[in-house]
């Protein structure tokens, strides 16, 4: 590029020179700036309401209704981008704005790079001509760099396809003199009669009239405004490449903010942009607690799917009609749609729903996205972004795994095609493949509705989440509630209907084929990570985004929260996976705080988890045995059964309770919960004590509300936490259940004694089991032999625990408890319980 210093080519004409057009007025500016003020609001919210439309809230539209209101969505979007120039430069010409040191030779780059692709689509060449190693202006960055974004606009609109443009910049005048910032093209040019007028306001070249591109008239107003504001001046003439050519001569910046500029001293101010990727559960809170935070901060959500902030633990309750209305899994409490138009108008958060993510470009701190809707394109800047991309359902590459009626269920899509399938086809067999939480919260919607249900599971047990004696508790109510189980069982194939309807008629698995009309799978969620790995950010060991306390991912501008992130457990201090509505809300909310600035931790998960099956609660809070020992603890157990209230209040229930704690400390490391009784309170307190590290000691000493309609004066978890003392300090001996029936089953000599009444005893009894009233006991002691070892039982083991006390004080020298009596006795019993 040839140097043209100070003095503008013959032909040329500057603006604000002697014979130029005259200066812009005041009043122009500022009552442009007030129609655009008043204009960009009411333009966004049609903007976005002609997205939610496109998106099908509300309801299908046709191939030409799609077109049309594509179109007016971009003329939308043109009308946008026309007011926030205006409203940037009227800020930066009234004095509204505070001027900083900017260094075009790192900011050009950045503002340039879009325009590339626009160019490549074109065949246009663009080329960027950098000939100084710093040039530094001081004004405002947003005006700046929609002026330059105007000339670039400009070049690309009136330069033909397979055309040339150029960016020039260079500093004349000496070291530190002025910057010259030229657009080049090889396009139409300008006449030379029309360049004194092309920076007077509306006015518009003969030969821009007779392309018929768009344009207001305005921009080159605006971009000359911009220059005088920052104490230079804009000129237009013919340049090398046969077309127009438009230069900006600007004042550098004295030597010394130069050096503070370099050294990272100059002030920005502006509003915080904040860029967050999915719009389900973590990304809403994000932008909300922002937004209250930081009311003037830019935030953009960013979903691939069509229904935003919904309620995805809700899924299987639509699917049976508790919830009549799919709206009502992403309304607020009163009753608002959770949709775009809601997010701009009551939390000034623009969302780009239907539309994907598909690159994160760390170094320019941008991410490019298409809408799924028209395939637009773009890239959004951010200074920080938020990764909320949560997890995607497991789905097995089998063969017949693309027939129709299988249905995974991580969606409002989802629900609606399974709602679909059970009621155009009627199905009644239907097969769930995976027996984790939405799987057993799928087999209740189903039954529901009338379906015979079948649940495989290639574990030896379903709710791995669970011990397996827990679990088995649980399999026991699906059978009672007609639900078959099938456990250690692989689906191996999916077989079509005959008749050739494309539909799913049967499943091979390893035990014998099932006919079915529709089959759930439910084989569990992987961390949606793909984005961020492919960002080169740090990925842990569990295949989620590693974040620190903070959320704060290996890039520090970049978050995440929800279910793509891995976790670390309070309890052992080691990563975990553990996808949870509850976690991906509290999680957004912690990396909303420190995006603004705060300093705020998150201290770990618990994994507490609770769900209904049937009329039962199914819970836990912390490590299940398995774990525990998994993470190297030496560990006590017990199984403590009881009425969830006073027994004798008619709506008490039973709650079977699980205990693990530390030997030694006697620290609580877990609490697991079954049964029809109130669970959910005795796992919060289960979860705050193993949160504060509290011994099963501390939590049996605990000030819990008591009254006969809500607890026993000794509370489930506070009677468990005695059980479990007495076990640690040897009070009692407790065997469990399953060691009970291995020992049975390889007939060892030892008296199997139930201390339950008669009645009790003739109504249900276990196999090998003598019976001997507990009131009887002291004197029918000759009947027993001490040497053999006694295993004493009851319900719930109560009286268990003082026969085996009176035992030992008669003399008897091997005595124990079994855990948790008959109500959680895990096989088969005899007789009519």
């Amino acid at each position: 590029m040839s140097n043209k210093g100070d003095a503008p080519e013959r032909g040329d004409v500057k603006a604000g020179a002697r014979h130029g057009p005259p200066p812009v007025p005041d009043d122009l500016l500022g009552l442009a700036a007030v129609i655009a003020h008043q204009l960009k609001s009411p333009v966004s919210s049609a903007s976005t309401i002609i997205r939610t439309v496109l998106g099908g809230f509300a309801g299908e539209i046709t191939p030409k209704q799609r077109e049309l209101l594509q179109a007016a969505d971009r003329k939308c979007l043109e009308s946008i981008a026309t007011a926030q120039r205006l409203l940037a430069i009227h800020r930066l010409t009234s004095g509204q704005s505070e001027p900083e040191a900017l260094n075009l030779v790192a900011l050009l780059p950045e503002i340039v790079r879009p325009y590339f692709e626009r160019a490549r689509e074109r065949s246009q060449e663009l080329v960027v001509d950098i000939q100084a190693e710093k040039a530094v202006i001081k004004t405002e960055r947003g005006a700046f760099e929609e002026a330059l974004r105007a000339l670039l606009e400009n070049a690309l609109r009136y330069t033909p396809n397979g055309g040339r443009i150029r960016l020039g910049l260079e500093v004349v005048s000496g070291r530190w003199g002025r910057v010259r910032l030229t657009v080049g093209d090889s396009g139409i040019g300008i006449p030379e009669s029309e360049r004194a007028r092309i920076f007077e306001p509306f006015f518009r070249g003969s030969n821009a009239r007779e392309m018929s591109r768009s344009g207001t008239g305005l921009g080159l107003v605006l971009v000359k405004a911009v220059a005088e504001a920052a104490g230079g001046g804009i000129s237009a003439g013919k340049g090398d490449l046969g077309g127009a050519e438009l230069a900006m001569e600007l004042p550098a910046n004295t030597r010394d903010s130069v050096v503070r500029l370099l050294k990272g001293e100059t002030h920005m101010h502006k509003p915080r942009k904040v860029v967050i990727i999915g719009g389900v559960a973590a990304g809403p809170k994000v932008a909300s607690k922002i937004i209250r935070l930081e009311p003037d901060a830019e935030v953009t959500v960013v979903d691939k799917g069509r229904v935003l902030s919904y309620a995805g633990c809700g899924l299987p309750y639509y699917v049976s009609g508790v919830v009549k209305d799919e709206k009502e899994l992403f309304s607020t409490a009163a009753g608002a749609v959770r949709d775009p138009v809601f997010f701009q108008k009551v939390k000034n958060v623009k969302v780009h729903n239907s539309t994907e993510a598909l690159e994160i470009d760390r170094a320019a701190k941008r991410v490019r996205v298409k809408s799924l809707i028209d395939g637009h394109g773009e890239w959004l800047a951010y200074d920080q972004l938020a990764l909320c991309t949560g997890a995607r359902a497991v789905r097995p590459k089998l063969p017949g795994i693309d027939l129709k009626n299988i249905f995974s269920l991580h969606g409002v899509e989802d629900a609606e095609g399974v709602k679909a399938a059970l009621e155009e086809s009627r199905a009644k067999d239907v097969v769930i493949v995976g027996g984790g939480l939405i799987g057993v919260e799928m087999a209740e919607a189903l039954v529901e509705k009338g379906c015979r249900v079948t649940m495989v599971e290639m574990l030896p047990q379903i709710m791995p989440i669970l011990d397996w004696e827990m679990a088995r508790l649980v399999e026991h109510h699906f059978e009672e509630q007609g639900v078959k189980v099938m456990t250690e069982t692989t689906v191996t194939e999916f077989l079509p209907a005959e008749g050739g309807t494309g539909r799913v008629g049967r499943v091979r698995t390893t035990k014998g084929e099932l006919p079915v009309d529709m089959v759930i799978l439910a084989m569990g969620v992987r961390p949606n990570a793909d984005l961020a790995r492919a960002a080169g950010l740090e990925i842990g060991v569990t295949g989620a985004i590693r974040v620190d306390d903070r959320l704060r991912t290996s890039d520090p501008a970049i978050y995440a929260a929800g279910d793509c992130v891995e976790c670390t457990s309070i309890v052992t201090g080691k990563p975990c996976y553990v996808p949870l509505g509850s976690t991906a809300n509290k999680q957004g909310r912690v990396a909303a705080v420190n995006i603004c600035g705060g300093d705020e931790a998150f201290p770990g998960v618990l994994g507490t988890t609770i769900c209904k099956v049937f009329d039962f609660s199914v819970a836990k809070a912390g490590l299940n045995e398995g774990m525990a020992r998994q993470g190297g603890f030496e560990i006590e157990t017990c199984l403590v059964p009881g009425p969830d209230r006073a027994h004798f209040m008619p709506a008490a229930r039973m709650i079977m309770l699980k205990l693990v704690a530390e030997r030694g400390t006697g620290r609580l490391l877990g609490v697991q919960a079954v049964g029809a009784g109130e669970c959910a309170k005795r796992i919060d307190v289960a979860a705050t004590a193993i949160t504060a590290g509290m011994t099963v000691d501390q939590v049996s000493k605990l000030d819990l509300a008591y009254a006969p309609p809500y607890a026993e004066a000794m509370d489930n978890i506070i009677t468990a936490c005695n059980v479990m003392k007495n076990k640690l300090e040897g009070r009692v001996v407790g065997v469990t259940p399953m060691e009970v029936k291995t020992s049975l089953d390889a007939g060892a000599g030892f008296t199997f004694l139930d201390v339950r009444s008669p009645a009790e005893f003739e109504q249900v009894r276990l196999p090998g089991a003598v019976n001997i009233p507990l009131g009887a006991l002291r004197g029918r002691l000759g009947e027993l032999d001490k040497s053999r070892p006694v295993v004493a039982f009851c319900k719930i083991s109560l009286r268990g625990y003082e026969a085996a006390l009176v035992l030992r004080q008669a003399g008897f020298k091997d005595v124990r408890m079994m855990d948790g009596g008959l109500a959680m006795w895990p096989y088969e019993k005899i007789g009519k319980g």
